[in-house]
Formats: structure tokens, sequence, C-alpha cells
């Protein structure tokens, strides 16, 4: 348990939405694929670039949040490009080789969005292992209270006049 409080949370979401979908998809590999192994395999195979995919897009994001604007947008890009340049050459490799499925490759691969897609699932569960809870959300007056303080002395000043 306190391994799994180390990990970035929200890395932790995501790979736990990637898994619980790689593993549905799995039972379908299982009961429908002649070539178990190989099929087996290759869903793996793609689920695993998935979770370097989003390591990389994490450490990437992280680096860019300490540049100035521009600097960040550049990084990010080239971040990017650079993120699926791998993809398409494992790809490619994939199929010159023809050892592994593409397509369940693909699928595999395609389980960063079904974990981004079910990680609010995945946070309230966490929420719920960990015992804790989110905080609430400041209101509108609350957050210009703290953030603007001089345009509230303003706007009150100017109505009691």
């Amino acid at each position: 348990m306190e391994f799994l409080k180390k990990i970035n949370r929200t890395l932790l979401e995501l790979w736990s939405g990637m898994i619980a979908f790689g593993l549905i998809a799995e039972i379908f590999v299982l009961i429908f694929s002649k070539s178990r192994l190989i099929h087996s395999g290759s869903l793996w195979l793609g689920l695993i670039m998935g979770i370097a995919s989003s390591i990389h897009m994490y450490k990437s994001l992280d680096r860019a949040l300490d540049f100035p604007e521009a600097a960040a947008k550049k990084k990010i890009t080239f971040s990017y490009i650079i993120r699926y340049t791998v993809v398409v050459l494992a790809f490619a490799l994939i199929c010159i080789t023809k050892f592994f499925n593409p397509l369940l490759v693909f699928l595999g691969y395609m389980t960063l969005k079904a974990g981004a897609l079910i990680q609010p699932k995945t946070h309230k569960i966490y929420n719920l292992m960990f015992h804790e809870t989110d905080p609430m959300p400041m209101t509108e007056e609350e957050y210009n209270a703290i953030y603007f303080p001089d345009e509230n002395k303003k706007e009150s000043g100017s109505e009691n006049k």
C-alpha cells in the first residue's frame, strides 16, 4: 500500500484503468483467439507501450511547466513528436516482422485512451482505498477574495458611496 501511495496518483489511476481495460480485452482474446499466446502478447505489448507513453507524457509535461509559455509549447510539441515517432517506428517494426498482431498491439496501446476516460472512476476507488477525500472547490467569491483582494476593496468602496 505504501508503494502505491508513492507513485504519482494520476498515473496510478490511469494505469489502473488501462490494466482493467486490458484484462477485459484479454478475456475476449482468450475466448475468441486461436493463437492465444501471440495475441495475448500483442495486447500486452501494446499496453506496455501505452504505459511507457504515459510516463513520457508525464515527465515531458512536468519539465515543460518550468519553462516560459513559448518555450513550454515548443518542448511539449517536440516531446509529442518524439513519442509518436517512436510509436510509429514500433508499429512499423511489428508490421514488418509479422510476429505480433498489429491490431491487438494497437488495441493495447489504446488502453491509454480508455484509462483516461475511466480515470474519474479509478480516482474515486483510490480515494476510498486511501481513505482520502477531494478538497471542496472554492466559490468564485472566495477565490476573488484570496487572489484579487485589491479589486474587492475597490468594488465594495464604490458601492458604499
